[in-house]
């Protein structure tokens, strides 16, 4: 009976199984609800197919009221109303009281589609589900479905994708999000994992335009998060499919990567489909032909937009408003025409300056830094571009005393607050023990600093058991909670979806204004370092031979100048005001370069 008042239930109720602590809170929700109170047992304890006692709501008897989720005492559970427009039940759920994902984006011929929405909604379900790794349930958990046969898709172009799948007609090739677990799941070098990858007799040339035949005999396990991604899309491109499904292409890039890899993608899968799920505004505007916009409440559940042109799909993401389903799923249109820091006045009182920074690692020839003069100014965030391994970090960490400059001058001793590129941890505790340990957790701090960056609903998780998002959002946090001169920040967007990247470019150029403090941003977000810093630093050089820093400029000059380098050109979007890259070759393009304009 609970099952079929789900299926009819207008909204849906999630459980968060790693918070709930029935014998903590002596089951504060059941007692809270009023339906229960009424005689009814809308939360109650039952039997699962393990024959587990586990808490269960029953969202058909639920009113949605909320009164038991204010009553959790750890932010386990999740009450949502769904879009009264949402007419039809869900492609996949995984289980009673578990995420649960609403329609599916569909494949388009010879073309590159692309996904874009927060994380916790369903991208990487959905990917796994057109790719044939899940079989999608329709609600009806513990029971077969046959998706080909499926009413849900008749009349559509999903119907016979579908069917295809199921008759294996059809074979995809996937690259997973996490490219940082292929060492726990593979043993053996380069060569090993692309030979039994190579179906289109093209590895080799494949190795070549991506750049890995310098480390081909090296261990998967001793490989960097770059060389990782690269290898990773290398045996995802190389396989013999009829669609390429690939999942975060860009992370642990640099820009130079990014913009390359997404010409390859297109190189190589030329008359074939692909679907993309990114982040990356920038390289998804310059990569895919249309996109799909993924809604909802993270971890509660997804819904799937139509497809967009590519310009449409993503303002429409950035308004936070879906015409066709009549819902807003953000408060606010984020916007980038006020709010651009490119030009904002500043302090001219100085932070810290440096001036002739050398740094050599190695024998012969080893790796040299020089960084010529430059300084950081009160109120200012001084964003800081170039390609992987120019020493970028190197530098970041001679400003936070991690290192000593072999040559040069740091100006004056200031208190640095460092958050690393990598983040490790061995902390056994929860977040907001960790958070207690590590900074002041007050109310200011939960109002100012992890309201914004979510953090709230992750205070009794264990550390251990955060995501790479997660962690990320908690090491922003530490970092710019303590009280410091000066905020340095290495690649803060790694693992964040768009609005999170947003929220914390808006609260590093919060804190640094109202504190009166700088901060040093290094990152490959071209469209996130484009909001949140005021001047910019570009590194220039040979990656993992030598890095050069000639001067500080403003930032749209230090944009220009790096993207001069990579060879892509951007304009300014004039309803949103965000920069968008143009299609290389276009006429767009070719006017920009020749003007040498290539940041408008």
């Amino acid at each position: 009976m609970a099952k079929e008042n789900a299926k009819k239930a207008g909204r849906i109720a999630v459980i968060d199984r790693d918070l709930c602590k029935p014998k903590k809170c002596q089951l504060a929700c059941r007692q809270a609800c009023p339906i229960v109170r009424g005689g009814e047992e809308c939360i109650a304890y039952v039997t699962d197919a393990d024959g587990k006692q586990r808490l269960a709501v029953d969202e058909g008897l639920c009113i949605g009221c909320g009164i038991c989720v204010k009553r959790c005492p750890f932010g386990a559970l999740s009450v949502v109303n769904l879009p009264s427009e949402l007419k039809e039940s869900a492609v996949h759920r995984f289980g009673p009281n578990e995420f649960a994902l609403y329609r599916l984006p569909f494949p388009s011929t010879k073309e590159i589609v692309g996904i874009v929405g927060p994380n916790g909604v369903g991208k990487t379900t959905a990917l796994r589900i057109l790719s044939g790794e899940i079989k999608p349930n329709f609600g009806n958990f513990g029971e077969s479905a046959d998706a080909a046969s499926s009413d849900m898709f008749r009349g559509t172009e999903l119907q016979a994708y579908m069917e295809s799948l199921a008759d294996k007609k059809l074979k995809t090739s996937i690259k997973p999000q996490r490219v940082d677990q292929i060492p726990i799941i593979f043993k053996g070098n380069i060569t090993k994992l692309l030979k039994t990858a190579d179906e289109r007799k093209i590895a080799n040339e494949m190795i070549k335009d991506f750049g890995l035949e310098e480390i081909m005999d090296r261990e998967v396990s001793k490989l960097s998060g770059g060389e990782l991604q690269r290898v990773a899309i290398v045996a995802c491109l190389a396989r013999d499919a009829d669609i390429y499904y690939l999942d975060e292409p860009t992370s642990f890039l640099d820009v130079f990567q990014r913009l390359r890899i997404a010409k390859l993608i297109r190189k190589y899968c030329e008359g074939r489909s692909v679907m993309i799920v990114d982040h990356d505004l920038a390289t998804l505007d310059f990569l895919a032909d249309r996109v799909h916009i993924f809604y909802g409440v993270p971890g509660v559940y997804g819904i799937v937009s139509k497809p967009y042109g590519v310009r449409v799909g993503i303002n429409t993401f950035l308004d936070g408003y879906i015409k066709e389903d009549n819902v807003r799923f953000r408060d606010e249109a984020i916007s980038f025409l006020n709010e651009r820091t490119i030009g904002r006045q500043v302090s001219q009182k100085v932070v810290v300056s440096f001036s002739g920074v050398k740094k050599k690692f190695g024998g012969k020839p080893g790796f040299k830094l020089d960084v010529k003069d430059g300084s950081l100014h009160e109120k200012e965030v001084l964003a800081v571009l170039g390609a992987n391994a120019l020493g970028k970090t190197t530098f970041a960490k001679i400003l936070a005393g991690e290192l000593k400059a072999d040559a040069g001058d740091v100006s004056a001793e200031v208190r640095v607050s460092y958050k690393p590129q990598y983040i490790q941890t061995d902390f056994a505790g929860s977040v907001q023990e960790l958070l207690r340990k590590s900074a002041s957790l007050t109310d200011t701090f939960k109002a100012e600093i992890a309201r914004p960056l979510g953090l709230e609903r992750l205070f009794e998780k264990n550390v251990s058991d955060l995501s790479g998002g997660e962690i990320q959002r908690v090491a922003i946090a530490i970092c710019l909670a303590k009280d410091a001169d000066l905020y340095l920040l290495d690649e803060p967007s790694a693992f964040l979806d768009v609005e999170q990247r947003l929220a914390t470019a808006k609260l590093i150029n919060r804190i640094a204004e109202a504190s009166e403090r700088a901060a040093l941003v290094i990152d490959h977000d071209l469209l996130f370092l484009s909001r949140v810093g005021h001047r910019g630093m570009v590194f220039t050089g040979e990656p993992a031979v030598r890095g050069e820093v000639e001067r500080v400029d403003e930032l749209k000059d230090a944009l220009n100048r790096f993207l001069a380098q990579v060879g892509v050109t951007f304009r300014k979007d004039p309803q949103t005001g965000r920069p968008r890259a143009n299609k290389f070759g276009s006429q767009l393009d070719r006017e920009q370069k020749e003007a040498n304009n290539y940041f408008m």
